[in-house]
This record gives structure tokens, C-alpha cells and sequence, in this order.
């Protein structure tokens, strides 16, 4: 029907996230069944991200590139993505502090809650050195496993390296296979994309179908905390750093608008990433800045969850009746200053961080398991913000390198 071609993919995704409510409300045994539609999307996403990281950022590098420039913009991105998530760490903390949500909050953690947290826990491996963590040390184990960053670094060396080549036609062989491979994984990721509605209609019904909304009201101003915190973010920090490097306000939003959502729906960066490197492409941003900006911020500018990690570590002191002094609020902000970089683009691995910050404060990370009952509401707004983060990041950077063409 020419009519249901016109409507934009953002649209079909609303549409699938209030259908999803409805079902996991009024049928909530059917709609666990539907969760499946959004691990076969999840799983196909996973497959293309290293492949697609690959081959763009060989490109851009190797193609265009010198080392001076990556060792630039590698500079510029952490000092960004520091800056932009330390401000996020104190808005997180300010909001708390503000509507005081978990003073007087006495709800039991429900049996399944306290199961999933048991579960999230027994995953948690030992403290690990992230410097060391960011190199791979076998390439195939990195893509199984979905590290981002480690795919990230070897494809930056493999880049490096094949810019030194000197023979040029095994130069341009690479090259030209590279950009083969380029352009047949985002023709995939337009195939794959087709699946998004149905993913994001199975993830928000499940996910209504589990959580239910007994325990949802005595928890709906921690929600509301988070929610309005973010919206101060993206007016107070986001937005004026758009302004400041001339960022075409309009043209962004309408690029920005379906990863967006795909990430508000799934409640995973990762489902989000093809199109965000495929839009943020089409906005303007240069292949070798973006493929090397936005993977890398997949790792160190979560604006969204750090602003979270810093609200509900406190949230959970005050539900606990501890009253944590500015020192210890800012030492807690050190804290997760460092342990926040790396986490996964995956539900639940935030949790992990946040119950390792609540036990280093000398509190019971048992209550922390309370909030698992609205996690998947809060993880849909953190997820989105932090995927906004970095299309932004990417465009900063970009026009800072001259990177960045308008048409």
C-alpha cells in the first residue's frame, strides 16, 4: 500500500512501542512470547556491528588519514567525552539531592528481582585493568564477545598499517575490499532495520508483562528523578554544545531521530549503532570520523548511564537511611568516574557497576535490587541519551577537524 511506504520507520517504531504496552498490560502471557522478535534483532545487530566498524574506520584511516590526525582527534574525543560525562555524573547527583526520591522508600525487593540480581552479580568477574581490558589479544574472541573497543583498536592498527604499505596495489586491494564490505553491511543494515518495529513491539511488551505496576508507583519519583535529570542534560549540556559549534539544530534531529528510537525501544546502544553510523554519515560527519568517534564513545561517553549510576547509588543510600556527606558523594563520582567507562551496551550491565559502587560506600547492594523492577523504564531513557551523546560527539569532533560537509 503506497500509503504504509510512506510512513518513516520512527513512526512504526512508536506505533510498536504503544502496541507493545497494550499487550504486555492486557496480555501479559502473550506478550512474553513476543520477547524472541527482539533477541533475533539484537542477535543480528551484534553480528554486523564488527564487520561494519572494520571496514569504515580502515577506510577513513588508511584512506584518507594521516597518524598525526588520529592521534588529534583521539585526544580531543577523550577530553570530550570527560568533560561531557563528569557534568552528567553532578547533574545525576543534583537531581537526588533535589527531590530526596528514596527518603522514606521502604519497599521489599520481589523474589524474581532478587533472582535476577543474584544472576547479573555472578557475572561480574574480577576488578580488571581497562587500559590493559581496551587492547585485544585475539581478534575472533573480541567480535564474539561484542568488544566494541577492542574491535575499535585492532581495526585502527590494521589501518595504520596498511597506510605504511608502500606496494600500492596491495594497498588498493585492501582498500577497494574494504569498501565492498562497507557498502554491502549497511545495504544489511537497511535489511535489518525492517525488523526494528517488530524488535522494539516484543521488548516493551515483555518487558511491561514482567515488571507489572504494584511496585512501579512507590517507585514512579526515582523514574520521574531520572527522566527530568536527563531532560536538564540535554537542555543544559547537550544543547549549548550544540549551539556552540554551529551544529545544524534541524538536519541533526531528523538524523538523530531513528537511532533514537531504536535505542528508547530495544534498550540497547548496540541495536542502535549501524544507524547511527550510516545517518550521522548522511548528516554530514566524515567516514573516518565517525567510524572512529562513535564506536570509541560506545565505551567512554555514556552520558546517560553515568548520569543514572550517580542517581541511584544515592537513591539507594537514602532508601537505606544514610544521609552520604558532599565528600562522599564526590569521592562516589570519582569512583564511578572510572568504573563506568567500558560498560556494555546491553541491559543489565549497569546494574553491575552500580551495585560494585554501592558495596565500595559500605551499603547493603541487596537493596540496590529494588530498583531492577523499573530498570528496564530507566534503562530505556539512559540508553537513548547516550546514544544522542555520541551522534553529538561525533559532529563536534568533526567540524573541529574540518570534517564535517553540509552537503
Amino acid at each position: 500500500m503506497p500509503f504504509l511506504k510512506k510512513v518513516k520507520l520512527t513512526h512504526w517504531i512508536f506505533i510498536a512501542m504503544i502496541l507493545g504496552v497494550a499487550l504486555g498490560y492486557f496480555l501479559p502471557s502473550v506478550a512474553l512470547e513476543m520477547e524472541r522478535f527482539g533477541k533475533i534483532f539484537l542477535r543480528l545487530i551484534k553480528s554486523l556491528v564488527a564487520p561494519l566498524i572494520f571496514s569504515t574506520l580502515v577506510i577513513g584511516i588508511a584512506g584518507h588519514s594521516s597518524l598525526k590526525q588520529v592521534g588529534r582527534m583521539g585526544l580531543k574525543s577523550i577530553i570530550y567525552f570527560e568533560v561531557v560525562t563528569t557534568l552528567a555524573l553532578f547533574i545525576g547527583l543534583a537531581a537526588i539531592n533535589f527531590t530526596q526520591a528514596g527518603v522514606g522508600v521502604s519497599v521489599q525487593a520481589r523474589d524474581k528481582d532478587k533472582a535476577k540480581s543474584i544472576e547479573l552479580m555472578s557475572q561480574k568477574k574480577e576488578q580488571k585493568d581497562h587500559l590493559v581490558e581496551a587492547f585485544p589479544e585475539n581478534i575472533a574472541k573480541s567480535i564474539v564477545e561484542n568488544q566494541v573497543l577492542q574491535i575499535v583498536i585492532f581495526s585502527l592498527i590494521f589501518a595504520m598499517g596498511l597506510g605504511m604499505v608502500t606496494n600500492e596495489t596491495h594497498k588498493e586491494t585492501m582498500l577497494d575490499f574494504c569498501n565492498s564490505l562497507a557498502e554491502v553491511m549497511f545495504k544489511f543494515t537497511d535489511i535489518v532495520m525492517h525488523l526494528a518495529p517488530l524488535a522494539v513491539f516484543g521488548a516493551i511488551a515483555s518487558t511491561v508483562a514482567k515488571s507489572g505496576i504494584d511496585i512501579m508507583f512507590s517507585l514512579l519519583k526515582l523514574v520521574g528523578t531520572l527522566y527530568g535529570a536527563l531532560i536538564v542534560f540535554v537542555i543544559c549540556v547537550l544543547y549549548p554544545i550544540a549551539l556552540y559549534f554551529k551544529v545544524p539544530i534541524r538536519r541533526f534531529i531528523e538524523h538523530v531521530s531513528e537511532p533514537f528510537t531504536i535505542a528508547l525501544g530495544t534498550a540497547s546502544s548496540e541495536a542502535a549503532l549501524p544507524k547511527v553510523l550510516e545517518n550521522m554519515q548522511k548528516l554530514g560527519v566524515s567516514k573516518k570520523v565517525a567510524a572512529f568517534v562513535i564506536p570509541t564513545g560506545y565505551s567512554f561517553n555514556l552520558d546517560g548511564t553515568t548520569l543514572y549510576l550517580s542517581l541511584a547509588s544515592v537513591f539507594v543510600a537514602q532508601m537505606s537511611g544514610i544521609n552520604l556527606s558532599l565528600g562522599q558523594q564526590i569521592s562516589m563520582c570519582l569512583i564511578l568516574m572510572l568504573t563506568s567507562k567500558g560498560v556494555a551496551g546491553v541491559r543489565g550491565a549497569s546494574y553491575v557497576i552500580l551495585v560494585s559502587t554501592v558495596g565500595s560506600l559500605g551499603l547493603d547492594p541487596e537493596k540496590a535490587s529494588v530498583i531492577l523492577a523499573i530498570d528496564a523504564l530507566m534503562d530505556m531513557a539512559r540508553t537513548s541519551v547516550n546514544v544522542l551523546g555520541n551522534c553529538l560527539a561525533s559532529v563536534v569532533i568533526a567540524k573541529s577537524e574540518g570534517e564535517f560537509f553540509e552537503e
